[in-house]
């Protein structure tokens, strides 16, 4: 799973751009699915027939896009203005490279010269209307005539293993969740599974509700990352999870109050199988799993996700571990709702 989460780390897939990352997962896999098809909204929806029939009944969902920026326009000077898609924290962003559009255009997101910086400004995270990209244009007509407004811009960050257990990568939120799934479109499957990759989670879940709308399943397992803050200084819940702890099953976030059976079959699943979990301690963040449930008639939702530091910046960190119990206990999950039906 290692080499297939590599790869789709290197894809860009911006919110509402994710054509690159959604034609791999098509490519990967046709060869195993029943079903295929990509909605109004760019949701890839897969169904693979398992050894008990249950139609769309489950759904498992993990979305394709990433943050990133977007090109507004462009200065005299030759300079990009731009905004965020999606959360991105602008403390992180200065002087990162991106690449834009399609031709990979390389730039730098660039901020005013630190001499020219007042004391008060010293004290204040920049506005992003204080900055720019810069991709080397001598004027606007060059700027324009190589990255037109609307283009967008994804973050670069190869992809790689280190410390012995750990992983770093743009984009790991939330391409984990789709190498697992991926994993599990190659198995034979213990009951029909409906895959949803789902598009533009990052500016408000906004695919998953499309997706779901479709499929009308009855129970939703989302395959996701949270932010992990195990870092220097921070004590108690306010650290939320930890990569390297296993697997995160959640009860309750800032946008959804999990299934309370999910929640503890998924508990019951990992302890029997003694495989590591934990749970957020602090009560935040949100995924699709928000819009699933309130789709039509509702829907229950559970989640499991891997405790991810650094989420949303050009390189955020994971433990390979949790992912592969997150493959785990997911394979567990579908053996145990088909024994239900």
């Amino acid at each position: 799973m290692l080499e297939t989460l590599k790869t789709l780390c290197r894809l860009d897939g911006v919110s509402g751009d994710e054509d690159a990352v959604r034609d791999y997962l098509r490519e990967q896999a046709r060869p195993y699915a029943d079903d295929i098809r990509t909605d109004a909204l760019g949701n890839l929806i897969v169904f693979k027939r398992g050894a008990k029939a249950a139609g769309h009944r489950l759904l498992l969902a993990a979305h394709m896009d990433e943050v990133g920026v977007i090109v507004t326009r462009a200065t005299d000077e030759g300079f990009l203005k731009f905004d965020f898609v999606g959360g991105v924290d602008r403390r992180v962003a200065i002087g990162k490279p991106v690449r834009l559009g399609p031709d990979k255009v390389p730039g730098v997101i660039g901020l005013k010269a630190v001499h020219l910086v007042s004391r008060e400004e010293e004290k204040q995270v920049p506005k992003t209307d204080a900055l720019y990209l810069d991709i080397g244009a001598a004027g606007r007509e060059e700027a324009l005539s190589r990255v037109p407004l609307g283009t967008y811009g994804a973050f670069v960050g190869e992809p790689e293993a280190f410390g012995g257990r750990l992983f770093k990568a743009k984009a790991i939120d939330d391409r984990v969740g789709c190498a697992v799934m991926l994993e599990l479109l190659k198995e034979d499957l213990p009951l029909d599974v409906t895959f949803a990759f789902t598009a533009q989670e990052e500016v408000g879940t906004r695919g998953a509700f499309r997706a779901a709308f479709s499929v009308t399943p009855e129970v939703a397992l989302v395959l996701e990352t949270t932010t992990a803050a195990d870092l220097p200084e921070i004590e108690g819940a306010r650290r939320v999870c930890a990569p390297g702890m296993g697997p995160v099953i959640s009860y309750m976030d800032g946008g959804t109050i999990y299934d309370r059976e999910l929640f503890q079959d998924l508990r019951r699943l990992a302890e029997d199988n003694r495989i590591p979990w934990q749970t957020k301690e602090y009560i935040a963040g949100g995924n699709d799993a928000r819009t699933i449930q309130r789709t039509k008639a509702g829907v229950r939702v559970a989640a499991i996700s891997a405790a991810v530091r650094y989420l949303h910046a050009p390189a955020s960190v994971g433990s390979m571990a949790d992912f592969e119990n997150m493959l785990k206990l997911t394979r567990l999950f579908l053996a145990d709702q088909a024994e239900r039906l």
